[in-house]
């Protein structure tokens, strides 16, 4: 399946999630409010709340974070905005990962121990979805 069928899939998906029958909702930029973790991690939620229920949010890395790694119990799916990524799964080499630039697509499915990282110097920035409440749980390698 090629990007653009694969993000009409997430928005569709995104859409179905978030649509209301009556209401336009819109958030510039500047009305983000983001959450920054202890490692420097940052969410902008969307919609939902990811401690919680399946959730929206735009996520911000540092540039070079390189995550520990990990797995999650729901389902991830993102588009990179800005930035460049990897997402490989736990045991590979992050820079050995296909790069992924602004506009391409990830699924990360439940329960694959993964790293995730910002192989740019700028931060990177995903707009994030996943079907089930966040969680970070460690893997030995």
């Amino acid at each position: 399946m090629s990007i653009r069928p694969m993000a009409l899939t997430l928005c569709l998906a995104l859409s179905a999630v978030t649509a209301s029958a009556d209401t336009i909702t819109t958030m510039p930029t500047s009305g983000l409010n983001w959450q920054t973790t202890p490692e420097g991690v940052a969410f902008a939620a969307l919609h939902g709340d990811r401690f919680e229920e399946a959730y929206i949010a735009m996520v911000r890395l540092p540039g070079g974070l390189v995550s520990p790694a990990h797995s999650k119990t729901a389902d991830m799916f993102g588009l990179i905005v800005e930035g460049v990524m990897t997402h490989v799964p736990a045991g590979t080499d992050p820079m050995a990962g296909e790069t992924l630039a602004a506009g391409a697509y990830y699924r990360i499915p439940a329960g694959l121990p993964h790293v995730s990282s910002c192989v740019s110097q700028e931060p990177c920035v995903t707009f994030l979805y996943q079907d089930g409440a966040f969680d970070f749980l460690p893997v030995t390698q």
